[in-house]
């Protein structure tokens, strides 16, 4: 073994120990693997190129331009605008009307939803999106998020195993060209076969057995707090909620809500306007009121009444109560008035507190009693608890002063913007359409995410936030490992070990021990890393046995997808450790059944598509 792959062995090996150790996060350790690599090459040594080429020291930073990390960014954009414009809270909704209260039942439609997900966006950010909506039917429903959670989680991996467009497969495909030769890459449904007969497999497993399987643990106390419908009714609003028509001649049109001083006037909350059949937030007071439009406001009766000299007609809601209440982006937030607070004895109205944070005040609670006209006239006591309404984007604010406490937030309803949600649909299905007519991959997610802008349906801002940088950074940095390991012999120095133990047992030989060696590092190293240190091993084995390189290419990322054994074998799993109070074993008891299920799935499989 020469000393350039000595120091590859040690670079990746070190900061991963680290890693496992929880002494460093994943993707500072990315990093700090490209910028050894990187130093390596600059001061002589070829483990990146030729040696003494010190130009080539770049070639570890071209991670940051690969296809597969320009495709994460565009579907992590794609997924947050269906998520922004209520898909999470609407699917909440649907899969409950199904399954009821049915554990079993629930059970399999959350994992089957998971898995449907995945096959058109990241298996990470199909997990976040369902995430909420499994707390949300836990809070309804009764069922302990444990039920829910860790389904979500290997329905995610299960159907990202069946295409594409996930991690793992988009990177073993990247590394198929880098092999020496060079390979073809892998098409967009060339993992659909094999992986697709996977994932029904282990899907029928989790709907059978998954029941008996999984955790019965009770969830933190921060997870469970009230939804929007409980706020409502704690805080009793539909007592004193009222509807308010602009009618033609009436003196508030075309004003803004600030100038029909409402709030001041008649100390009544205007909680958001709703327009043909949007309802849109008054978090604004610049908001422009037009004829036609219907104020939704809480307050007295006879305050209510008062607005009829206005030219509003003023009805109780002929809606249904909650729907009444939904907006978009818009958060019921419940706060406490801490002891030595620095807004004791000062009204809402004295610290402009909605200019400040863009929050209405709905209601107070005081001594067992719900208040909820003049809510900004009552001058503020320690242990006051609010229920305020205002933008989500503005809650972070909130949350960061320190002279209310918030307890908890509540999204306001399922708030389904259509026409919105199927314009973001209908990009992506744009998108893929272009990929399906050869277009290349990056290029066709890209032009989508780009639509999403253009159309305004995201704001550059939003669509930063949208990406989730640590796992770009992950991917870019590791890259520049399994480039090393290609440069420096590596690669094909594991593979002729690989194929050493499995050549006398033929094509299907390397296929167990292809799945053995990237499940066994995907329990300690994750799905997103391991693919991109096995895939080079098993890919120059594949072309030192013979056998097809994208077939083994394939058993290479499928297998660190279906490897459930350990939380930290996919970041999907640890999202979902917090909300469901999961431990260690909880995923070993449900996890190694349905890895054995999968591994028995993918033997039958691979002679079935691949003719091996």
């Amino acid at each position: 073994m020469t000393f350039p792959q000595i120091y590859v062995i040690v670079v990746l090996v070190i900061p991963l120990t680290l890693v496992f150790l929880n002494r460093l996060r994943e993707d500072v350790a990315a990093l700090l693997m490209a910028v050894l690599l990187g130093a390596a090459q600059y001061l002589g040594m070829g483990v990146l190129g030729p040696a003494n080429a010190p130009d080539d020291a770049a070639k570890a930073l071209n991670g940051f331009g690969t296809p597969e990390v320009i495709t994460l960014m565009a579907l992590f954009i794609l997924t947050a605008s269906l998520d922004k414009y209520g898909a999470t809270r609407w699917l909440a909704g649907r899969l409950l009307a199904v399954g009821g209260r049915s554990e079993r039942r629930l059970i399999t439609l959350f994992a089957v939803t998971a898995a449907m997900l995945s096959l058109f966006m990241n298996t990470l950010a199909a997990g976040a999106l369902l995430l909420p909506s499994a707390l949300d039917a836990s809070r309804r429903t009764g069922i302990k998020p444990s039920k829910l959670l860790i389904p979500i989680a290997y329905g995610t991996m299960l159907g990202g195993a069946a295409t594409y467009l996930t991690t793992a497969n988009i990177v073993v495909s990247a590394l198929l060209p880098l092999a020496n030769p060079p390979q073809p890459p892998l098409g967009i449904f060339d993992f659909t076969p094999t992986g697709g007969l996977v994932a029904i497999a282990g899907l029928i497993f989790l709907a059978l057995f998954g029941r008996s399987l999984l955790p019965d643990r009770e969830p933190p106390s921060v997870q469970v707090g009230p939804t929007s419908a409980e706020l409502t009714k704690t805080y009793q609003l539909h007592e004193r909620l009222w509807e308010a028509e602009v009618m033609p001649g009436s003196g508030v049109a075309n004003q803004s809500l600030g100038e029909t001083r409402i709030g001041e006037s008649l100390g009544m909350a205007v909680l958001g306007v709703r327009r043909g059949n949007r309802v849109l937030a008054a978090s604004a007071a610049d908001e422009r009121i037009l004829v036609g439009d219907v104020l939704i406001i809480v307050g007295r009766e006879e305050r209510a009444k008062q607005l009829e000299q206005a030219g509003l007609r003023v009805t109780r809601p002929v809606q249904d109560q909650d729907a009444a209440l939904e907006a978009r982006d818009v958060v019921f937030v419940e706060v406490i008035v801490p002891p030595r607070s620095g807004v004791e004895g000062k009204t809402l109205r004295d610290l402009s507190f909605r200019d400040r944070y863009g929050f209405t005040a709905v209601a107070l609670w005081r001594d067992n009693r719900s208040y909820r006209t003049d809510v900004a006239a009552f001058a503020l006591q320690p242990g006051d608890t609010l229920l305020l309404m205002g933008p989500q984007e503005r809650l972070g604010a909130l949350k960061g002063q320190q002279d209310i406490v918030v307890l908890g937030a509540a999204a306001t309803g399922d708030g389904l913007d259509g026409p919105r949600v199927a314009l973001t649909v209908g990009i992506a299905v744009a998108s893929l359409a272009a990929m399906f007519i050869g277009a290349p991959v990056e290029l066709a997610m890209i032009a989508g995410a780009a639509a999403i802008l253009v159309a305004g349906l995201m704001s550059p801002e939003e669509a930063y936030t949208a990406v989730k940088w640590r796992a770009i950074f992950l991917i870019a940095g590791t890259i520049s490992v399994s480039l090393a390991m290609v440069e420096t012999g590596l690669a094909t120095l594991i593979g002729d070990s690989v194929v050493g133990a499995v050549s006398s047992l033929g094509p299907m030989g390397l296929v167990a021990g292809t799945y053995l060696l990237s499940a066994a590092l995907t329990q300690v190293m994750g799905g997103q890393i391991s693919p991109l240190v096995v895939g080079p091993i098993t890919i120059a084995a594949a072309i030192r046995l013979g056998v097809n390189p994208q077939a083994i290419a394939v058993v290479t990322a499928i297998a660190g997808s279906i490897s459930f054994i350990t939380p930290l074998s996919h970041p999907v799993n640890i999202l979902m450790i917090a909300p469901a109070n999961y431990t260690f074993g909880d995923f070993v008891k449900s996890g190694w059944a349905l890895t054995v299920v999968c591994f028995i799935a993918l033997m039958i499989a691979v002679p079935l598509f691949w003719r091996l």
